[in-house]
Protein backbone atom coordinates (compact mmCIF):
# COMPACT_ATOMS: atom_id res chain seq x y z
CA UNK A 1 0.00 0.00 0.00
CA UNK A 2 1.53 3.50 -1.00
CA UNK A 3 2.10 5.90 1.60
CA UNK A 4 1.05 9.51 1.09
CA UNK A 5 2.84 12.23 1.42
CA UNK A 6 3.39 13.36 4.97
CA UNK A 7 4.06 16.93 4.52
CA UNK A 8 3.39 20.31 2.15
CA UNK A 9 6.82 20.44 1.13
CA UNK A 10 6.37 16.65 -0.86
CA UNK A 11 3.07 17.30 -2.22
CA UNK A 12 4.80 20.50 -4.16
CA UNK A 13 7.35 17.68 -5.35
CA UNK A 14 5.09 15.32 -6.35
CA UNK A 15 2.50 18.67 -8.33
CA UNK A 16 3.40 19.02 -11.77
CA UNK A 17 5.27 21.94 -12.56
CA UNK A 18 3.30 23.79 -15.28
CA UNK A 19 5.18 24.63 -18.52
CA UNK A 20 5.93 28.40 -19.03
CA UNK A 21 6.08 30.11 -22.09
CA UNK A 22 4.25 30.55 -25.39
CA UNK A 23 3.46 28.72 -28.36
CA UNK A 24 5.42 30.06 -31.45
CA UNK A 25 2.92 28.93 -34.47
CA UNK A 26 -0.05 30.98 -33.44
CA UNK A 27 1.74 34.12 -32.57
CA UNK A 28 3.96 33.95 -35.69
CA UNK A 29 1.06 34.69 -37.72
CA UNK A 30 0.07 37.35 -34.97
CA UNK A 31 3.53 39.07 -35.15
CA UNK A 32 3.74 38.86 -38.68
CA UNK A 33 -0.21 40.83 -39.20
CA UNK A 34 1.66 43.17 -36.40
CA UNK A 35 4.45 43.59 -38.99
CA UNK A 36 2.34 44.21 -42.10
CA UNK A 37 0.39 47.25 -40.05
CA UNK A 38 3.48 48.62 -38.99
CA UNK A 39 4.72 48.49 -42.60
CA UNK A 40 1.72 50.24 -43.95
CA UNK A 41 2.05 53.08 -41.88
CA UNK A 42 5.62 53.54 -42.88
CA UNK A 43 5.08 52.91 -46.34
CA UNK A 44 2.49 55.50 -46.18
CA UNK A 45 4.83 57.85 -44.60
CA UNK A 46 7.26 57.66 -47.62
CA UNK A 47 3.97 58.21 -50.39
CA UNK A 48 3.65 54.35 -51.56
CA UNK A 49 0.28 54.13 -51.20
CA UNK A 50 0.10 51.15 -53.42
CA UNK A 51 2.55 48.68 -50.98
CA UNK A 52 0.14 50.71 -48.07
CA UNK A 53 -3.01 49.26 -49.11
CA UNK A 54 -1.44 45.65 -50.03
CA UNK A 55 0.34 45.40 -46.79
CA UNK A 56 -3.31 45.84 -44.86
CA UNK A 57 -4.41 42.96 -47.28
CA UNK A 58 -1.89 41.46 -46.37
CA UNK A 59 -2.79 41.24 -42.09
CA UNK A 60 -6.12 40.63 -42.89
CA UNK A 61 -5.09 37.07 -44.43
CA UNK A 62 -2.44 36.43 -41.85
CA UNK A 63 -5.15 37.92 -38.92
CA UNK A 64 -7.15 35.00 -40.55
CA UNK A 65 -4.82 32.54 -40.10
CA UNK A 66 -3.93 32.74 -36.65
CA UNK A 67 -6.97 31.97 -35.42
CA UNK A 68 -7.51 28.77 -37.43
CA UNK A 69 -3.95 27.36 -36.85
CA UNK A 70 -4.67 28.16 -32.75
CA UNK A 71 -7.60 26.03 -32.77
CA UNK A 72 -6.52 23.37 -35.13
CA UNK A 73 -3.13 23.02 -33.37
CA UNK A 74 -5.28 23.43 -29.96
CA UNK A 75 -3.03 26.10 -29.16
CA UNK A 76 -5.49 28.67 -27.77
CA UNK A 77 -4.80 31.09 -25.29
CA UNK A 78 -5.46 33.82 -22.99
CA UNK A 79 -2.36 35.48 -24.13
CA UNK A 80 -2.80 35.13 -27.67
CA UNK A 81 -6.23 35.88 -27.41
CA UNK A 82 -4.50 39.66 -26.10
CA UNK A 83 -2.29 40.08 -28.36
CA UNK A 84 -3.94 39.42 -31.45
CA UNK A 85 -6.57 42.32 -30.18
CA UNK A 86 -3.45 44.58 -29.87
CA UNK A 87 -2.25 43.34 -33.32
CA UNK A 88 -5.75 43.90 -34.92
CA UNK A 89 -5.60 47.62 -33.41
CA UNK A 90 -2.44 48.46 -35.21
CA UNK A 91 -3.18 46.42 -37.82
CA UNK A 92 -7.12 47.59 -38.36
CA UNK A 93 -7.04 50.49 -36.30
CA UNK A 94 -3.94 52.87 -37.10
CA UNK A 95 -2.50 51.70 -39.55
CA UNK A 96 -5.37 52.23 -42.48
CA UNK A 97 -6.51 55.78 -40.81
CA UNK A 98 -3.16 56.98 -41.07
CA UNK A 99 -2.76 55.44 -44.29
CA UNK A 100 -5.86 57.29 -45.40
CA UNK A 101 -4.59 60.50 -43.47
CA UNK A 102 -1.49 60.73 -45.61
CA UNK A 103 -3.01 59.81 -48.77
CA UNK A 104 -5.65 62.69 -49.02
CA UNK A 105 -7.54 63.45 -45.63
CA UNK A 106 -4.34 66.16 -44.76
CA UNK A 107 -5.96 68.11 -47.34
CA UNK A 108 -9.11 68.60 -44.95
CA UNK A 109 -7.41 69.87 -42.35
CA UNK A 110 -9.18 69.27 -38.75
CA UNK A 111 -11.90 67.61 -40.58
CA UNK A 112 -9.65 65.12 -41.91
CA UNK A 113 -7.89 64.30 -38.77
CA UNK A 114 -11.11 64.60 -37.19
CA UNK A 115 -12.18 61.50 -39.56
CA UNK A 116 -9.48 59.68 -38.79
CA UNK A 117 -9.75 59.63 -35.15
CA UNK A 118 -13.50 58.75 -35.28
CA UNK A 119 -11.97 55.63 -37.34
CA UNK A 120 -9.01 54.71 -34.58
CA UNK A 121 -11.35 55.35 -31.87
CA UNK A 122 -14.17 53.78 -33.54
CA UNK A 123 -11.91 50.73 -33.78
CA UNK A 124 -10.46 50.65 -30.77
CA UNK A 125 -13.82 50.33 -29.00
CA UNK A 126 -15.09 47.55 -31.73
CA UNK A 127 -12.20 45.62 -30.49
CA UNK A 128 -13.31 46.08 -26.37
CA UNK A 129 -16.98 45.38 -27.30
CA UNK A 130 -16.07 42.24 -29.15
CA UNK A 131 -13.34 40.78 -26.84
CA UNK A 132 -15.89 41.66 -24.08
CA UNK A 133 -19.06 40.30 -25.16
CA UNK A 134 -17.10 37.01 -26.95
CA UNK A 135 -18.41 34.22 -24.16
CA UNK A 136 -22.56 35.52 -25.15
CA UNK A 137 -22.63 36.40 -28.35
CA UNK A 138 -24.14 34.91 -31.28
CA UNK A 139 -21.62 33.50 -33.12
CA UNK A 140 -23.73 33.68 -36.30
CA UNK A 141 -23.21 37.35 -36.48
CA UNK A 142 -20.53 40.28 -36.11
CA UNK A 143 -22.62 43.52 -33.68
CA UNK A 144 -20.86 46.24 -35.76
CA UNK A 145 -18.74 46.43 -38.80
CA UNK A 146 -15.80 43.80 -38.49
CA UNK A 147 -12.39 46.07 -38.06
CA UNK A 148 -10.84 44.16 -40.59
CA UNK A 149 -13.69 44.46 -43.04
CA UNK A 150 -13.48 48.29 -42.43
CA UNK A 151 -9.91 48.41 -43.01
CA UNK A 152 -10.23 46.44 -46.11
CA UNK A 153 -12.92 48.98 -47.70
CA UNK A 154 -10.26 51.91 -46.66
CA UNK A 155 -7.55 50.43 -48.38
CA UNK A 156 -9.43 49.12 -50.99
CA UNK A 157 -10.49 53.00 -51.78
CA UNK A 158 -6.84 54.22 -51.62
CA UNK A 159 -5.45 51.40 -53.81
CA UNK A 160 -8.37 52.37 -56.42
CA UNK A 161 -7.72 55.58 -56.83
CA UNK A 162 -3.84 55.49 -56.69
CA UNK A 163 -4.03 52.55 -59.03
CA UNK A 164 -5.49 54.62 -61.77
CA UNK A 165 -3.89 57.68 -61.14
CA UNK A 166 -7.26 59.34 -60.22
CA UNK A 167 -6.43 63.28 -58.62
CA UNK A 168 -6.49 62.84 -54.77
CA UNK A 169 -7.97 66.08 -54.53
CA UNK A 170 -11.35 64.89 -55.97
CA UNK A 171 -11.54 62.04 -53.64
CA UNK A 172 -10.29 63.83 -50.52
CA UNK A 173 -14.04 64.97 -49.56
CA UNK A 174 -15.52 61.25 -50.33
CA UNK A 175 -12.45 59.72 -48.63
CA UNK A 176 -13.48 61.56 -45.56
CA UNK A 177 -17.08 60.40 -45.44
CA UNK A 178 -16.00 56.72 -45.98
CA UNK A 179 -13.52 57.04 -43.07
CA UNK A 180 -16.40 58.75 -40.49
CA UNK A 181 -18.98 55.77 -41.65
CA UNK A 182 -16.48 53.10 -41.49
CA UNK A 183 -15.48 54.10 -37.82
CA UNK A 184 -19.67 54.56 -36.90
CA UNK A 185 -20.76 51.30 -38.47
CA UNK A 186 -17.77 49.57 -35.96
CA UNK A 187 -19.68 50.63 -32.98
CA UNK A 188 -23.22 50.24 -34.44
CA UNK A 189 -25.59 47.63 -33.31
CA UNK A 190 -25.69 46.64 -36.87
CA UNK A 191 -24.92 43.02 -37.44
CA UNK A 192 -23.05 41.30 -40.04
CA UNK A 193 -22.82 37.81 -41.19
CA UNK A 194 -19.63 35.99 -39.45
CA UNK A 195 -20.01 33.20 -41.80
CA UNK A 196 -18.59 31.18 -39.27
CA UNK A 197 -21.30 28.35 -39.58
CA UNK A 198 -18.99 27.46 -43.05
CA UNK A 199 -17.75 23.95 -42.78
CA UNK A 200 -14.19 24.34 -43.99
CA UNK A 201 -13.57 20.45 -43.10
CA UNK A 202 -16.59 18.89 -45.10
CA UNK A 203 -16.47 17.66 -47.95
CA UNK A 204 -18.12 19.90 -50.80
CA UNK A 205 -19.24 19.30 -54.46
CA UNK A 206 -16.86 19.64 -57.14
CA UNK A 207 -18.79 22.62 -58.24
CA UNK A 208 -17.47 24.67 -55.07
CA UNK A 209 -14.11 24.11 -55.81
CA UNK A 210 -14.05 25.40 -59.36
CA UNK A 211 -16.32 28.25 -58.37
CA UNK A 212 -13.11 28.94 -55.93
CA UNK A 213 -10.63 29.02 -58.78
CA UNK A 214 -12.98 31.21 -60.92
CA UNK A 215 -13.16 33.72 -57.91
CA UNK A 216 -9.52 33.65 -57.83
CA UNK A 217 -9.40 34.06 -61.24
CA UNK A 218 -11.52 37.23 -60.86
CA UNK A 219 -9.40 38.55 -58.11
CA UNK A 220 -5.82 38.76 -59.38
CA UNK A 221 -7.64 40.57 -62.76
CA UNK A 222 -7.99 43.27 -61.28
CA UNK A 223 -6.91 43.40 -57.13
CA UNK A 224 -8.07 46.59 -56.87
CA UNK A 225 -11.37 47.36 -57.88
CA UNK A 226 -12.37 43.96 -57.01
CA UNK A 227 -11.27 43.46 -53.38
CA UNK A 228 -13.06 46.82 -53.22
CA UNK A 229 -16.63 46.11 -54.23
CA UNK A 230 -16.51 43.15 -52.23
CA UNK A 231 -15.83 44.41 -48.76
CA UNK A 232 -18.40 47.63 -49.85
CA UNK A 233 -21.07 45.52 -50.56
CA UNK A 234 -20.24 43.15 -47.15
CA UNK A 235 -20.23 46.49 -45.76
CA UNK A 236 -23.46 47.66 -47.01
CA UNK A 237 -25.24 44.67 -46.58
CA UNK A 238 -25.55 45.23 -42.61
CA UNK A 239 -27.91 48.55 -42.99
CA UNK A 240 -29.60 46.83 -46.28
CA UNK A 241 -30.22 43.38 -43.99
CA UNK A 242 -30.98 46.31 -40.88
CA UNK A 243 -33.59 47.86 -42.65
CA UNK A 244 -35.27 44.46 -43.99
CA UNK A 245 -35.72 43.84 -40.76
CA UNK A 246 -36.89 47.01 -39.57
CA UNK A 247 -39.95 47.27 -43.03
CA UNK A 248 -40.65 43.60 -42.31
CA UNK A 249 -41.48 44.34 -38.12
CA UNK A 250 -43.51 47.59 -39.15
CA UNK A 251 -45.75 45.45 -41.45
CA UNK A 252 -46.00 42.74 -38.84
CA UNK A 253 -47.38 45.37 -35.81
CA UNK A 254 -49.54 47.06 -38.54
CA UNK A 255 -51.05 43.61 -38.88
CA UNK A 256 -54.50 42.84 -37.02
CA UNK A 257 -53.97 39.28 -35.33
CA UNK A 258 -56.99 37.00 -35.84
CA UNK A 259 -59.65 36.96 -33.58
CA UNK A 260 -60.22 34.37 -31.57
CA UNK A 261 -63.05 31.32 -32.24
CA UNK A 262 -65.18 30.95 -29.68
Amino acid sequence: MEQEPSNIADLEQERPKRARGIYLLPNLFTTAALFAGFYAVLAAMNDQFEKAAIAIFVAMVLDGLDGRVARLTNTQTAFGAEYDSLSDMVAFGLAPSLVMYEWGLHTLGKLGWLAAFIYTAGAALRLARFNSQLDTADKRYFTGLPSPSAAAIMAGFVWVVFDNALPDGVFAWPAMLLTAAAGLLMVSNIRYHSFKQIDLKGKVPFVVVVAVMLAFAVILSEPPIVLFALFLAYTLSGPLLASRRMLGRSRGGGEQPPAEQG
